[in-house]
Parts: structure tokens; C-alpha cells; sequence
């Protein structure tokens, strides 16, 4: 197919247009900075939303990805961030969704990003793509977000919604900003470490992409995480594990607080998620083992 993708220019949209030219697909990017698009892509196209000319683009896809938003990590959440956030993810969306409505026999499938922060803080239940979104603002960013995606139906498209994960790969993400401090032996859990900690391999990421994008009977919301859940503590001892380092200094609950505000929440309070979506539809999972999943990381 040909695949266009919006806000592919990070470390989870280079690595899913490696295994997407692997099987076969042409790829059109479309990026708000196209100098800072990464891709060795053999022959995509890399576009501006400043141009004009990608609706037509667009026109020639089979399917939509976007991955486009504003990083909910990159910086203290005050209310400008907070907006930007928030509008950088609904003008996006809501730009692609009016497009493709406009283009007769245009794109029929897309996949959208969401995040497993779709449902709030939650305690120990499983928490499979049936429950309600929570209240906090992260959780009603993502639903917010999802009901712009979701309107793509109303123009005949098949719309499957991501709720991604941590995710763990090589050169950026999450891990990268905790490999430092564990290597020198001076990571440790986050507040109780309790708090559950939903992740994903990057490959398993890409895969579920591939698979939203082959398989017609996946639609609406799909949790991209691996089927092995982990607490924030027992992510903390498999990391030292597989780095050979202790754990044992914790970053308490009152310092994050302090250090991050609000944003804090994202790493003091969790979700049990589930793959079940995933699951039903077929999908093997490359490393549904944490352990597994960190080695082959950090061995690349």
C-alpha cells in the first residue's frame, strides 16, 4: 500500500518506516519541520503541512497514520503547555479527518495514535479497551483526541485508535532518559513503585501498525502494550538486571511532586492495561516478556 503518515519524524515513526518499507509499502511523510524528517525510506515523500500541494498526496494513500502531537514530556505543564498539547493533537487530526473527507475513493483506513493514559489513574484492575476514559487532563486529552479520529467514520473509513504504551527502543523514548542513572547504579523505583507501568517494544509498536493496517476486522480501540504487565518496581529490577546494575535509590513521591507538578502524575500513578483488542485479532507478540524486551534494546 501506499501509507501516508503524519508526525513520523521521531524515534517511533523512523523505526515503523523501516518495517513498513520492509513489507513492501511506499511511504508519503507529512512533518511540520521536513529538514528534521529521519528516514532512509527509499523514495518517500516528505511534505510540510505548510504545502499546499499534500491533500493531493493524501489522494493517492490507502491508509492514514498519525502520530502527530505536541510531547506531552517536554516541559512542566503549565497552562500554555497544557494548551498546546491539547491543540496540537485536535488541529491535526481534525485537519487529516476534513481532508480525507474530501477526497473521493481517497484513504479508507486510519490509525490513530492515543495513549494508555486514555483511562486515568487506576489501582490493580485489568484494564481492557471497554472501560471509560478517566478525568484527569491527560485522560481527557487522549479523549479528546480519539472523538476527532473517530469522525473519519462518518466519511467511510475504517479508524483504529492506539493507546499506546511506554516505549522501549533504542535511541530516545523513555528508556533513553533512564539509562543514564541506572548505568552509574543510581536508578531506583518512582514514589511507591507500586503504580503500574504499561510498555511496549518499539517492534511490537510497528507491528501493531502493520496489522491495523492489513487485518479489516481490527477497528476502534486497540491498547498497544505487551500482554506481560509490570509495576513501576518490578520494571526498576529488570532494568538493573539487564544493565547489571543495584536499584535501590528511589526517587520519592514528594521530590517528583516538587521537581514536576502536575506532570508528576504520569509517573506516580498507572494502568494494568491489557492487549485484549490485540489479542482477538490474531497479533503474535514479538517480546511480551519485559526482560526480553529490554535485552534486545539495549543490545542495539
Amino acid at each position: 500500500m501506499r501509507i501516508f503518515i503524519a508526525g513520523g519524524t521521531g524515534f517511533i515513526g523512523s523505526r515503523l518506516s523501516e518495517l513498513l518499507i520492509q513489507g513492501g509499502h511506499s511511504l508519503v511523510f507529512l512533518s511540520r519541520d521536513p529538514a528534521k524528517t529521519r528516514t532512509d525510506a527509499p523514495g518517500a515523500e516528505i511534505l510540510s503541512w505548510s504545502d499546499r500541494g499534500w491533500p493531493k498526496a493524501l489522494a493517492s494513500a490507502q491508509a492514514v497514520v498519525n502520530l502527530a502531537g505536541a510531547g506531552v514530556a517536554e516541559g512542566r505543564w503549565t497552562a500554555e503547555r497544557k494548551r498546546v498539547v491539547l491543540e496540537s493533537r485536535l488541529n491535526a487530526t481534525r485537519t487529516l479527518v476534513s481532508a480525507m473527507a474530501g477526497i473521493e475513493g481517497g484513504p479508507k483506513i486510519l490509525i490513530n495514535a492515543s495513549a494508555a493514559g486514555y483511562y486515568g489513574p487506576r489501582d490493580d484492575e485489568d484494564i481492557d479497551e471497554q472501560q471509560p476514559a478517566g478525568a484527569d487532563f491527560l485522560a481527557q486529552v487522549c479523549a479528546r483526541w480519539e472523538e476527532e479520529a473517530f469522525k473519519a467514520r462518518e466519511h467511510g473509513a475504517r479508524v483504529v485508535i492506539l493507546r499506546i504504551g511506554v516505549v522501549l527502543g533504542p535511541g530516545g523514548g523513555a528508556l533513553a532518559r533512564m539509562l543514564l542513572p541506572f548505568r552509574l547504579g543510581l536508578g531506583g523505583r518512582l514514589g511507591s513503585g507500586r503504580q503500574w507501568f504499561p510498555w511496549i517494544h518499539i517492534d511490537d509498536l510497528a507491528g501493531l501498525v502493520g496489522e491495523a493496517i492489513k487485518n479489516p476486522d481490527l477497528s476502534g480501540p486497540v491498547n498497544a502494550v505487551a500482554p506481560q504487565p509490570a509495576t513501576n518496581a518490578e520494571f526498576t529490577r529488570a532494568l538493573g538486571r539487564v544493565l547489571g546494575r543495584p536499584t535501590v535509590l528511589p526517587a520519592p513521591a514528594f521530590a517528583l511532586k516538587l521537581l514536576l507538578g502536575e506532570m508528576s502524575g504520569m509517573l506516580l500513578t498507572g494502568q494494568r492495561l491489557v492487549p485484549r483488542a490485540a489479542q482477538k485479532a490474531g497479533y503474535r507478540f514479538l517480546f511480551p516478556k519485559l526482560d526480553a524486551a529490554l535485552q534486545d534494546v539495549l543490545k542495539k
